[in-house]
C-alpha cells in the first residue's frame, strides 16, 4: 500500500477551506459480505465514526432490502449518510460529495475519525478522486430519453451511447438504464462524451485519502450470504414494504425504486412474473451486483484484501493494522495528541 501524505488539519481550516485533504479510512467490498459488524468493531476501537457509502441507505421509507444498521448498531456507534431524503427526491452523485464532506468535517472538528463503509463505487470514488458533477439535469431531455427508452428499448440507446461515446458504452452496461441515459444527457447537453470530462476530472485533486481495506470471502460462501439475506428481507416484510410505497403513490421509475430489492419485487407486485420469481432475480440480480463490485475493487490501486470469514475480532485486527499502517507521520502524530 502507498503511505498517504497530509498536511496537518486544524480545527480552522476545516471550517473555512472546502477543499482540504481530509484524512479518512474505507472499509468497502461487496454486497453481504460482512461490512456492517466489521465496522461497529473497528469504529469503536480507533474513536470513529461511520460515513455511510451506501446509495440505498439514504432513503428514508426503505428498510426491509437497505441492510442499514439496526437502531441499536446506530446507538454503539454514530452513523452519517444514512434516511436523509425520501425516496421520490432526487440526490445525484454531486450531492453526496457535498453531504459527505459536511460530515467528515464535523467528525474531524469534533476530534474523531471518519470511517467510510460501503460497496457504492461512485460513492466512494466522489471521496478519494477528482470529481465530474457535469451539468444539471435538463428535464425535457430526461423526459424525452426516458420516453425513448420506454419506447424503442434499452439496446437502442445503448447503441447510441456507443457510436457517441465508444469507451462508455463499452463501460456501461447494456442493462443500465440511469448510466446510459445520464452519459446520453452529458453528451446532448455538452457536446463532449461524458468520458473526456471523467479524464479531466482525475487531474483535480480529491478531497480526501486514506487507506481502503475490502472485506472478501469465498464466492460461494458470499453468494449462499446473498441467497440467505434476500430470503431474510422476504421474512422482514420486504413485500409488504414496496407495496406499500406503490400505494403512497411512488412511481416505480423512480432511482429509489429501481435498486436491487426493489424493482424485481415491483415486477412481481405488478403481475409481471410470480413472487417466486422476483425472488430468484432478486437473488440473481444482487450476486451479479457483488460480482461487478468484486471487479471494481480487484483494479483499484493500494486496496488491501481481509478475509471476513474469520472470528469477528481477528477481522477487526486485521484490518485495524491495515488503517495503522496506512496513517501518515502527521496523521500519527494527530492522534497521540488527542
Amino acid at each position: 500500500m502507498q503511505e498517504f501524505k497530509q498536511e496537518m488539519i486544524t480545527t480552522d481550516s476545516l471550517l473555512s477551506t472546502p477543499y482540504t485533504l481530509r484524512p479518512i479510512f474505507v472499509l468497502t467490498g461487496p454486497t453481504a459480505v460482512g461490512k456492517t459488524e466489521a465496522a461497529l468493531r473497528v469504529a469503536e476501537r480507533m474513536n470513529a465514526e461511520i460515513v455511510s457509502a451506501d446509495s440505498m441507505a439514504i432513503y428514508r421509507e426503505m428498510d426491509a432490502a437497505t441492510a442499514k444498521p439496526a437502531p441499536e448498531e446506530r446507538a454503539r456507534v454514530p452513523h452519517h449518510m444514512v434516511d436523509i431524503v425520501n425516496p421520490d427526491e432526487r440526490f445525484t452523485v454531486a450531492d453526496y460529495r457535498r453531504e459527505a464532506l459536511a460530515a467528515i468535517d464535523d467528525i474531524r472538528v469534533r476530534e474523531k475519525k471518519a470511517l467510510v463503509v460501503g460497496g457504492t463505487r461512485l460513492y466512494v470514488l466522489a471521496l478519494t478522486r477528482g470529481f465530474f458533477e457535469g451539468p444539471g439535469a435538463d428535464d425535457a431531455l430526461r423526459e424525452r430519453l426516458e420516453r425513448e427508452a420506454d419506447e424503442a428499448g434499452l439496446d437502442a440507446l445503448h447503441a447510441r451511447l456507443a457510436e457517441v461515446d465508444p469507451e462508455s458504452g463499452a463501460r456501461i452496461a447494456p442493462g443500465d438504464r440511469k448510466r446510459i441515459l445520464r452519459a446520453l444527457e452529458v453528451h446532448a447537453l455538452t457536446g463532449r462524451p461524458i468520458t473526456e470530462w471523467q479524464k479531466e476530472s482525475q487531474a483535480q485533486a480529491p478531497p480526501c485519502e486514506g487507506p481502503w481495506v475490502a472485506l472478501t470471502r469465498d464466492r460461494e460462501e458470499l453468494y449462499d450470504r446473498i441467497n440467505r439475506r434476500v430470503d431474510e428481507m422476504i421474512e422482514n416484510g420486504l413485500v409488504e414494504e414496496v407495496r406499500g410505497l406503490l400505494e403512497k403513490g411512488y412511481d416505480e421509475s423512480l432511482p429509489a425504486l429501481q435498486g436491487h430489492g426493489y424493482k424485481e419485487i415491483i415486477g412481481a407486485l405488478k403481475g409481471r412474473y410470480p413472487l417466486e420469481h422476483g425472488i430468484y432475480l432478486l437473488k440473481r440480480n444482487t450476486r451479479h451486483h457483488a460480482k461487478r463490485q468484486l471487479s471494481w475493487l480487484r483494479n483499484e490501486p493500494g486496496v488491501q484484501w481481509v478475509r471476513a470469514d474469520r472470528e469477528p475480532e481477528r477481522v477487526a485486527e486485521e484490518i485495524l493494522a491495515v488503517f495503522n499502517k496506512g496513517k501518515s507521520e502527521t496523521e500519527v502524530q494527530a492522534d497521540a495528541e488527542i
